[in-house]
């Protein structure tokens, strides 16, 4: 496996996988990847196999939000084809989101379907927490969403 940033290039293949985890739920269409990545304050990173970009199998995204000397960052997405979902890909992709917000010392923060356990665990061990719950966040399901919160490094390792 080999990681990268996303090129809008790559927005295509992106929107197909959302297509599939995210049926029911209005998921992303290439248009909307393609203008989130040429955005200067987003950072997607995808999962290739293969050294040469052979075929993406997972991406994840995040946006740098809020003033320069104090941003936050809220995780977009995260998506890993279903061939290749309990692998650790997903895990890979993460560390790339922390590692970035990290570097600012922020916090960070996301949305998660409350259904979702596989992906509540894994934000769990990244250290996020719930903050609230968003009732029918998700449409057209209805499905409700916990607001995650991750507070920055220098306030996780002082408690």
């Amino acid at each position: 496996m080999k990681l990268r940033e996303l090129r809008i290039a790559d927005a295509t293949r992106v929107a197909e996988i959302e297509a599939v985890l995210f049926a029911g739920d209005s998921p992303w269409p290439r248009t909307v990847f393609a203008a989130e990545l040429a955005q200067p304050y987003t950072f997607y990173v995808g999962a290739f196999t293969g050294e040469d970009d052979d075929e993406l199998i997972g991406y994840a995204g995040v946006a740098k939000l809020g003033p320069r000397d104090d941003p936050e960052f809220e995780v977009h997405t995260i998506g890993v084809d279903p061939s290749h979902q309990g692998k650790g890909v997903g895990r890979i992709l993460m560390d790339q989101l922390v590692h970035a917000a990290d570097q600012y010392d922020a916090p960070m923060f996301l949305e998660v379907r409350t259904d979702n356990i596989p992906a509540r665990r894994m934000y769990e061990s990244y250290g996020f927490f719930t903050l609230a719950t968003r009732k029918n966040y998700y449409q057209p399901s209805g499905a409700d969403a916990f607001s995650m919160m991750r507070h920055r490094a220098s306030e996780r390792a002082t408690s």
